[in-house]
Parts: C-alpha cells; structure tokens; sequence
C-alpha cells in the first residue's frame, strides 16, 4: 500500500474494465472499510473476491458483465447491501446464496442474462425490492407464492425466459410501474391480473403470441399507462382496448397484420413516438393529423402509396421523424413538407419520381434517405440556396469570381429585358388616376416624418444638456472591459460575510473558511468584507495583506488583484493595505479569533527557482497516423520494432528513433512533439536527434542500457498485428463531507477529448502505463491533495509495469505526452501539404494572416475567357513559307550511344520516343536600308553584310532520359559555341511540346515512332505492326503523325490512320494500309499518303483504303480484330486544359495551349479538362488535399459559367485519376500512352 492513509475514508470507487482474470484483485480494497458503492464492471472475474468481506458499510454492488457462477458465502457478510446487479454472468441457481435475500435492506436485484432455470427460492420473503429483473434466463415458471409479499415491486423484467403462464397473485402489485414480458410463450395466459394494476405504465408484450382472443380486456382501466409494445404478435387489427388509453405516449405495434387503422386514433392526443411498420397498412386514416403530439412516426414494410398518405398530414406541427422505406409510394404530399420540425426523412426502397420543390427549405431537416429510387428526380433546389460559400476564405460564387476576372456578371449575361405588357401598363395608370388616395396616404407619410424629426430633436438636446453638467470623481471610474472569470468566482461578494485568498504562482486561490486570519509570514492575501449598507444594498470592504518575508512577486498580485476584484464587483471603495504587525484596527476587527502569525510560507512562488532537475530515462511508442498516442515503454533495445517511431527522452537529448517500416507522417509528428516538448517544458535546452534504424552509435545504445556494441542486436518486428492499446479510464475526483469518490467518467466512442475536462474538478487518467493527474484552475486545496494521495494509491492497486509513474497536470501547463491521448488537443500539424520551405520564408507561418491576406488572391480568370481559336489555314500555310524563307540550313544530328553522330537525310522528320536529336538551323537576319537610298541603286561593295543567327534545337523523346542533354551541354554545345559566339541560341523541347517555328521546317511531315531508332550494325528485329494517327492540334503547322498502340478502338472517322502489318517474307516486307475516314479531310487524306510512302519506301506495297473499304484478311487482323469506334470528334472544336496550382503562393488557374499532350498532366496538380460534353477532373498521384478541394470548386464553377455561355450543350462533372482515365478522357490527347518515366 502506498500508505497515505486515504482508503477509509473512500465511499466509491469505479474499478470497471481493469483486467482482474489473470491478476490478483487488489487487496487494497479491504482497507476501504467505509465504501458505500463498489463497480467491478467487465472485469473478468469468475468469483467474488475475498476482500469485499472486510466491507461492512458497503451498500451498492455492481458486477456487471463477468463470469460468475456463484457469488459465494461471503456476500452474506455485507450487511448494509442495497443494490446488487449481476448482469451478463454465468450464474446458476446453486450459485445464489438463500441468504442474501435475508439482508434488511435489499431492494435492487439484477440477475438478468444468466443461466437461471428456476426463480431463487428465498426471493419471495425479500419483502424490501423494489427493483427485480430476471430477464434472459431459461425459467419456465413462477412460484405461486413470489408475488405473496413483494408488495412494494414496482419494476418487474420477465422478458426472454419460456414462461407460459403468470401466477394469479401477481394482482397484488398495486405498486407496479414496469412489467416487461418480452419473448415469452405465453399462450394460456390471459393476464386479467393486469387491471388490478393501477399504477401500471409500461407495458411490454412483444412476442407474446397476443391475438384478439387473448388480449387483456380490462386493459382499458389502466389509465397511467404511458407505454405500450405488443410488435411481433399476430394482431389483424388494433384492439380497441388501447384506442380508450388517452394517455399513451409511446406505443410499438410493429410485425403484426395490421391492414387498417380505426377513426378512433384521435384519441391518442398525447402519442409522441408510433411504430406501424412490417404489417398491411394501405392507408391512412384522414382522422391521422388529430394526434397533434406526435414526434416519431414509422411506416416501414407497408404497403402505402401517394394516395394512402393524407394531405393533412403537414398540420403534425411537432413531427421530427417520418419513416416509410419499404412501400410503393410515388410521391410525398407537400403537406408532408410543412412539418416545420422535421429532423428526418427516410423514403429508401420506394418508387419515388419526384418530391416537393418546398423539401428544401424545411428548416430543420438533417437526413434524407432516398436511396433505392432508381427513378427519382430531385427537384432544383432555390436561386437563395444555390449561393455558394466560402470555402477556405475563397467565395467560389460565380458572380464574385466574374467580377474579380473583370468580366460581366452571370446576373448581367442572362437577364433578358421584360416584354411590354400593356395590360399591366392600363393597371399602372388607373392606379395614377386615383389622386386622393395617393395623397391622403402622402400626408400621413408627411405626418410620422415630422413627429420623428421632433423626437429626434429633444433627444439631442438631453444628450448635449448632459454633456455640459459636470460629472463627479467616481462618475468618471468606468469597469475595464477583462475577464475575471479565470481569477475569481462568478458569485464572488453576493454573501455577506469574510472572504479571503492567497497569491499563489501569481494567481489568487481562495482559503477555507477555517484558515482566514492564519496568515503565513512569507504569503500575501486579499481579504474582502461583503455587507449591507444603509439603503439595504450591498457594500464592500478591501485588503491586500503583506507578508513580513514575502517575496516580490506576491506582494505586487496581492495589489493588482485587489484592484480586479474591485473591478469585477463594481465597488467604489478603495483597496486598502495592510502590512504585518502594522495592521489597522478596522481590519483587525474583521476575524473575530483575531489574526495569528505562522513560519514560513504556504504557498509557492511564480518565478523560476533554479534548480538541477534530474531527468528519468523514458521511452516513448508514437502509434497512430492522424493522431499520434506516445505510449510509454520499457526502455529497453528490446521495446523497438521496425514499424513503428520511438521517442527517447534523456532530458538534455531527445532522441527520434525511426523505424525502417516506419510511416513518413509518424516520423514527422514525433519530431515535432519533441520539439514542443523542449520549447514549452525544456526551455529550448535539450537536444533532438533523429536517428534512422541502422545508424545508431553507442551514445544512443547507452540511453537504452546497452552498454558495449556486442550487445547490440537484431530489431525483430515483435509487436503483433493485432496488437490494440489498452482503453484509457479517466477517474473523476469527488470530495464530500469526510469522504473521497472515484467514479469513472464516460469517454464517447472510447477517444478522451478536451472539452470533457472541467476547470473546477480534479481528474486522475490511468493509461496503464502512465498515471496522471489533472488539477483543474478553480479547484480546491483539498480536492487537489486528495487526488494526488489517491492517485498513488491506484498506481499500486492495479496491476502494471515497474516503470509506469505518476505524472502531476496542472491544467494550461499540460505536458506534451499527456495531449497526445486526447484527439485534436494541441495538434501538432497544422501544416498546408501544399507549401514548400520556399513560400513560408517568403510568406510567413501564420495561416490566418496568410488567408486573411490572400482572401482575394485566386486567379480563375482563365476559367472565363474564351477557348483559343485555331489558326487559319491561309495564315498558318504563310507562316512556314515565310520561316522556311528565312532558314539558310538545317544540320541534325542524332545521340548514338554517348555521342551525337549526323542524322541520315531520308530520317529527317522522323523521330524516336527513346532517342534525343539535335538540330542546327542557321536564320536569315532582315537588313535594314536607309530611307533615303534605293535599294536597286546600291553596289554589292556598299549594300551591308547579311546577318546569320544560329539556333540549335534539342529534342527529347518522352521515353529519353537526361544523360542525352548532359552529353550535348558538355559536346557539340560546346563546339557550337566556339563556332557562333554570341549569335546562338539553345531551345531544348521535349517531344509533342516543340514550338511552331520549330515544326515549321518538316512541312507537316512529322513522325514520332515508339522506341529507339535502328543502329547501323544492329541485328534486325522481329517486326511489328505498327499504327499511326495524323492529327493537327490548334493549326496544321502542329500536325504530327504518332504511333499509338494497335487497336481499333482507336479510329475516328474524322482522321487518317496508317497501318503497317509485317510480312516474314524476303521480297515483300509487309503491307501498309492509309486509312481515310469519311469524314476526313481530303489534304489530310493526301498528306497521309505522302507520310507513308516516306517511312515505308522499299519492299512495302502501299493502299488506300476509305472507311468501309478495310480487307479483312490483313487489316482487322493487324489492329486486333473489328471493334466499336468513334464517328465524330466534336471535342476538337472544345477540348480546354486547365491546370490548378498553389504555387504562386495561391490557388490559381491557368490554361494550357490548344496543342496539349499527355505530358502536361502535372502529377503534383489537379487539372480540369473540357471535352464539350464533360468536364473531368484529374487527380495527380502526389495533388495535395487543399488543392483537390479547392479545383473542385472551381470545376464547379466553370460548369456554371458555361450553363450561360453554352446552354445547348450541358456538361457533367467526373473524376479521372492517374492510371484509371476514360476513353472520353484519352481520346482528347494524341498519342495517349503510358505515362513517361523519367530515366535517370
């Protein structure tokens, strides 16, 4: 025993859900001699314990879900016994004493869920209970004597046992307010014991095989009957027994065979909750809306339809439930929306098409459930509803966004101009014609205008006449505008008498009555005398009292908080100062035992004292993602897993152990619990190291107790998968009149958040291995030490680790470890995934400045502009004429192996995706001639000197790594550079992302093919078939031809394919298809042909072939057989690109050029594709949370803009994420294949 000496004076202690199966029960617990209620709750025992025989006073006993079988002898030595519950156990008829029902005063018997086969014997003659539940046993009778003398019972639980009959002498429980005989067989009973029941009012008959035959008769009489259940019996109709019990408020008469309701329910005025569902109801009475109390009603499994259902049923004003799934209802009457509290609305599995456009502004409506509709369309919701929101401070509404990209409003775009209506204007004349009224309603108008100006006037005057009198001394005090409540009690100074504190750690504490006037020497205190004055209102006196040895810091809040407590009461009175062995007669006069002096002081100081603190070696597991819990652990080389982050804490150095199994997030979250660890309790002067498993050194071995390297072993993985932590229990300390509590206090959903701690309790947290103790700022002196002594009685009651220690919490001084095991207290990342170190030292840390900041810093302009338009034939065709007029000449050189070798003239134009090519082009610079001179009239020997720019382009397959520019930056650039000089200029492209000028000089003749070009001395491949698509995106100086996989899904009518199908003979290579389809153009038809003959020159037979025209035999064959393709390509006059990002420091949108590809696809942003009949909304692999959102809503408002702008052709918003696009997605990019990965 920890011997503080608390034990007896313990009433009540919650031991519920500590494990006592394999461990000893406490026998600290006899020492609790004056224990007056005792819970062993889920506890695992299997019989009482010894050492509840020492509890003479004990008077409640719960045991609830255990496995008992017998409660022993012992029990009968508890004299004082009131209450005993033994719920959910294993209890046998021998296993209960015949004595227990001799105690006095029993009067609470719980026996419910056990293995009883018979009613105790001796029950009968406990004439005190009150309380008696049997229910979920296997008793088949009851003893014709029970009832004799249990006159006083006034719950009665029978359910689920196999009882077919009731004693007669059941008639004598007058006092009886429950009977519940749920899942009994009860075929021969009649109950006409029931009416003698008067004080009856919850009655239970559910499964009891009631019929009309059966039914109680005289159950009419009851008249306090509150609660009735007869579901699950074989009912056709309600009997009209219950229509007479006005007084019902709760009534279940579910799974029966009820097919109608009778007129006479408007009796049920007081009926709140109704259960009709699984049985036959086809409709409603029209008497139904009279139960005007009714709360809760459910119809589910009937066979209700849009007719059954009466109109009336809206004037139900305190309707908050109506279910009905499982019907065949159509439609819901509109009276059913005018329910003005209705919470929820289940119609699930019905046969809805629509509901009433007013749903939506039922005021209090939190779940609507019509799932399993399949025909149902909800109606549009009003314009007032529809507004958008702000979503992180951002205002996604259309007109606001319109607004800041300088465009015209929605509002503006769409209203069109009202016709004239010359009826209406007749209307408007005559009203001009009625000049009397008019101007009688002028003169009234005229009338309130002037009576106000004249109340308006007099009200000044008051206010300036008071202005001018002068005011007095104390009218001029004004109560400062602070919060005391954290200082002082709400209700401090409404009693007349002496009230006093003392200054501890620069706080006031107030002092228990039988301490004022016991003044420590070296303390301060603020004394306030509270009485009735003369004109009978209250009054108060003020002192601040010094102490001879009191230090600086209490002297100076004894003063400041005297001042506070003048505030707060609004007193006029000064404070006043009183100084040890000088005190005023006045204040003297206050204590009526007169002031005494004590050594010393009592309470503590706020400043620091310096001291060497001595820190205990602890070792911490961080489980957990999204709320890390550090659960404390031998510390130990043993303790550590791969899976998990350690945390060892030496004092002056932390160390972050990081498993290699170890999550990143874990990782990072203990990290930064060290950190705050060492900022707000270390004071910045501990150490934190992060050490990744397999770099240990000694010094961190040596905090674990490894002493030499030969001792350092293998970490295995040890900690099963299942593995769960032990449920945290949270003891409140309650403190009476000579007694001490230690109740348990519920944790919803087993997860300790904040908000359950109060400021004026005392609370003891036991996670088995760590015990602490929160001491809240308005609790006692008393209540505090009380729970400081029984918490280290807990420590040593239970069972637990040698390690585990007591941890004392003052609350606002919490230490780190103790916020981890609550949810969301403190979290220790609050951090935007989206920022990079870059932004936050250019933008600071603060989110609510930065957002405040930024709140219009979205840019979605580029949401509203209008798409790009293609370029004209006539002016792109000028285009490459005038850059290839300009081009001198043009070298191309290809990486073969580690160098760059020339490019073979008939390869020109024909790139490989795995390959890097350079190009040389040399460019005609325009002269410029004077004016004032002809240019035919200049000699060769005046005219000036041509210039020549030189621009090497490199080029970069998709599938290339980087070692290819690396080898040109350190080869040929460096050569071109001592041959130009300063005319040249790099552009390094990368492959479907070339610039016009670039793809001007292939005169549309453009080829990328998959892999890797053929080496000159290269052993010949198997070959392939092979499959082009010519497409030009944004003009066709962007046309290219690009291999795509083999397949004929991937034809279109409006393009030109070309097919290449292999031949193993010698003479002839293979076949090559060009495929026009129909709806092609005839150019693109011929470029095709040209493209074809270019790659494919010698042993290859070439055809043209039309859509419709294809062999069988070699073209279907090649490309995998015939298949469903596209007929049209709408989406070329729509498909827009947009990319969403954070970083510019805010969320913007920007669009990508008509000519974009598969490679623009960031994978670290979101990005919204318009095809003209959906707009999708791409997901990247690495797209952080916020920048998903927020591109949502934009999505959102772009499908809004465009409702204005293309309201012919309505878009869908859909998800595409990386790897799982649509074909309505791919089909937007040319060449669409796998996603490149960057070869290093």
């Amino acid at each position: 025993m920890a011997a503080t000496g608390v034990l007896p004076f313990v009433r009540g202690i919650d031991l519920t859900k500590n494990d006592f199966l394999g461990n000893e029960f406490p026998k600290q617990v006899s020492d609790m001699t004056g224990l007056r209620w005792l819970k062993l709750n889920k506890t695992g025992l299997k019989e009482m314990p010894k050492e509840m025989a020492n509890l003479k006073k004990l008077e409640h006993l719960s045991l609830i879900k255990n496995s008992i079988e017998c409660l022993g002898n012992d029990i009968e030595n508890l004299p004082a016994l009131r209450t005993i519950n033994c719920r959910h156990n294993q209890l046998t008829d021998k296993g209960i004493p015949d004595k227990i029902f001799q105690l006095q005063d029993l009067s609470v018997v719980d026996f419910s869920h056990n293995n009883l086969n018979e009613v105790p014997p001796e029950l009968e003659n406990s004439k005190g209970v009150i309380v008696l539940n049997l229910s979920h046993n296997n008793i088949e009778m009851l003893p014709n004597l029970l009832f004799v003398n249990l006159l006083d019972l006034t719950y009665l639980d029978l359910s689920n046992n196999n009882l077919e009959t009731l004693p007669p002498q059941m008639r004598r429980l007058t006092s009886l307010q429950t009977l519940i005989l749920n899942n009994n067989p009860l075929v021969h009973a009649q109950l006409r014991q029931l009416p003698a029941m008067t004080s009856l009012q919850m009655l239970h008959m559910r499964n009891t095989q009631r019929t009309l035959a059966n039914f109680p008769s005289g159950l009419d009489s009851l008249n306090n009957v509150l609660d009735v259940d007869l579901s699950r019996n074989d009912l056709p109709r309600i009997p009209e027994p219950l229509y007479k019990l006005k007084s019902l408020t709760h009534l279940n008469l579910a799974d029966n065979q009820i097919s109608e309701l009778s007129l006479l329910i408007d009796t049920w005025v007081n009926l709140q909750t109704l259960n009709l569902s699984r049985n036959k109801i086809q409709t409603l009475p029209a008497s139904f809306h009279k139960l005007q109390s009714l709360k809760r009603l459910y119809l589910n499994s009937n066979q209700l339809d849009f007719e059954g259902i009466p109109s009336s049923i809206g004037k139900l004003h305190n309707l908050e439930l109506f279910s009905a799934a499982n019907n065949n209802i159509e439609m819901i009457p509109e009276g059913l929306c005018r329910c003005g509290k209705l919470k929820k609305l289940l119609l699930n599995s019905n046969r809805l098409i629509t509901l009433p456009d007013i749903l939506h502004l039922l005021p209090e409506l939190e779940t609507l459930d019509v799932r399993d509709n399949p025909d149902l369309v909800m109606p549009p919701k009003p314009a007032e509803l529809t507004r958008d929101k702000e979503f992180y401070n951002i205002d996604f509404s259309l007109n606001n966004q319109l607004r800041l990209a300088g465009a015209p409003s929605a509002q503006n775009q769409t209203s069109p101009q009202p016709a004239k209506d010359p009826v209406a204007r007749k209307l408007r004349l005559r009203k001009r014609r009625g000049k009397d009224e008019s101007e009688k309603v002028l003169k009234g108008m005229k009338d309130v205008a002037k009576e106000r100006d004249k109340v308006d006037s007099e009200r000044k005057e008051e206010e300036e006449m008071k202005a001018l009198k002068p005011k007095k001394w104390n009218e001029h005090l004004e109560r400062p505008h602070l919060d005391y409540s954290e200082i002082f009690e709400e209700e401090v100074g409404q009693i007349p008498g002496v009230t006093c504190w003392e200054i501890e750690n620069f706080l006031p504490n107030q002092v228990e009555e039988a301490l004022i006037g016991k003044f420590y020497e070296a303390d301060c205190y603020i004394i306030l005398k509270t009485f009735i004055d003369d004109t009978n209102s209250l009054s108060w006196q003020i002192y601040f009292w010094i102490g001879g040895l009191a230090t600086l810091d209490k002297k100076a809040c004894s003063a400041i908080h005297a001042v506070n407590l003048r505030n707060l009461l609004g007193a006029e009175c000064r404070t006043i100062r009183e100084e040890m062995n000088d005190e005023s007669d006045e204040f003297l006069d206050l204590f009526e035992n007169g002031v005494s002096y004590i050594e010393g002081g009592r309470t503590s100081s706020g400043f620091y004292t310096v001291e060497e603190l001595i820190y205990e070696t602890k070792l911490y597991r961080a489980i957990g993602i999204q709320s890390v819990h550090m659960e404390r652990c031998p510390v130990a080389m043993s303790s550590l897993d791969p899976r998990f982050v350690y945390l060892v804490d030496n004092g002056k150095i932390m160390y972050v152990w990081v498993g290699k199994k170890s999550k990143g997030v874990t990782k990072t979250k203990s990290r930064l619990i060290a950190e705050k660890i060492n900022k707000n309790e270390r004071k910045n002067k501990s150490e934190i190291e992060i050490i990744y498993q397999g770099t240990e050194e000694m010094p961190f071995w040596r905090s674990l107790k490894v002493h030499t390297s030969s001792d350092v072993s293998a970490i295995k993985e040890w900690i099963p998968d299942d593995f769960e932590l032990a449920e945290p229990k949270l003891y409140k300390v309650g403190l009476g009149m000579g007694y001490l509590e230690l109740p348990q206090v519920e944790i919803p959903g087993g997860k300790l958040r904040q908000k359950i701690l109060d400021t004026k309790q005392v609370y003891i947290l036991d996670c088995k291995t760590d015990v602490f103790v929160w001491i809240g700022k308005k609790s006692t002196k008393l209540i505090r030490a009380a729970a400081l002594k029984l918490s280290q009685e807990l420590n040593c009651m239970l069972e637990r680790p040698d390690y585990c220690s007591v941890t004392r919490c003052l609350e606002g001084t919490e230490p780190q470890i103790f916020k981890t095991k609550f949810i969301g207290w403190d979290d220790v990342l609050p951090v935007d995934y989206t920022r990079t170190a870059e932004s936050i030292c250019r933008r600071g840390a603060d989110m609510k400045v930065i957002m405040e900041r930024d709140k219009l810093k979205t840019d979605l302009s580029a949401l509203f502009m209008a798409r790009q338009p293609s370029m004209p034939k006539d002016e792109a065709e000028q285009l490459i004429e005038e850059w290839n007029e300009d081009l001198d000449g043009m070298e191309a050189f290809v990486l073969e192996g580690k160098k760059f070798v020339r490019l073979p003239e008939n390869e020109i134009g024909i790139f490989h995706s795995e390959d890097c090519y350079v190009f040389l082009c040399r460019y005609w610079l325009p002269v410029d001639i004077p004016e004032d001179e002809d240019e035919e009239q200049l000699d060769d020997e005046d005219a000036p000197e041509e210039q020549i720019k030189c621009v090497v382009y490199f080029w970069q397959g998709r599938d290339a790594g980087n070692m290819g520019y690396l080898t040109f930056t350190f080869s040929l650039q460096k050569k071109f550079e001592g041959l130009f000089g300063d005319k040249l200029e790099v552009v390094r492209t990368h492959q479907q992302q070339e610039n016009l000028k670039f793809m001007s000089h292939f005169k549309r003749k453009f080829v990328i093919r998959k892999g890797k070009r053929k080496q000159p001395n290269q052993m010949p491949k198997k070959p392939q078939v092979e499959f082009f698509e010519i497409r030009a995106n944004g003009g066709i100086i962007s046309t290219r031809c690009i291999q795509i996989r083999p397949h004929a899904s991937l034809l279109n009518s409006c393009f030109c394919y070309i097919l290449m199908v292999p031949f193993d003979t010698e003479d002839l290579h293979g076949v090559v298809y060009v495929w026009c389809g129909s709806k092609a153009d005839h150019e693109d038809a011929s470029l095709t042909e040209e493209i074809a003959y270019m790659m494919y020159k010698d042993n290859y037979t070439v055809q043209m072939i039309n859509e419709g025209e294809e062999p069988e035999n070699f073209f279907w064959v090649g490309i995998g057989g015939k298949k469903p393709y596209d007929q049209e390509a709408a989406f070329m006059n729509y498909a827009r690109l947009f990319r969403c990002s954070n970083e510019k420091g805010y969320f913007a949108v920007s669009e990508k050029c008509a000519d974009f590809c598969q490679d623009d696809l960031a994978d670290d942003d979101v990005m919204i594709l318009d095809n003209g009949q959906h707009v999708f909304l791409w997901v990247g692999k690495k797209t952080s949370d916020v920048e998903i959102k927020l591109a949502f809503k934009s999505a959102q408002v772009y499908i809004q803009h465009l409702r204005n702008k293309q309201s012919d052709r309505p878009r869908k918003l859909l998800l595409a994420m990386k790897y799982k696009e649509l074909r309505n997605f791919t089909k937007c990019f040319h060449g669409w294949g796998k996603y490149r990965e960057v070869k290093e």
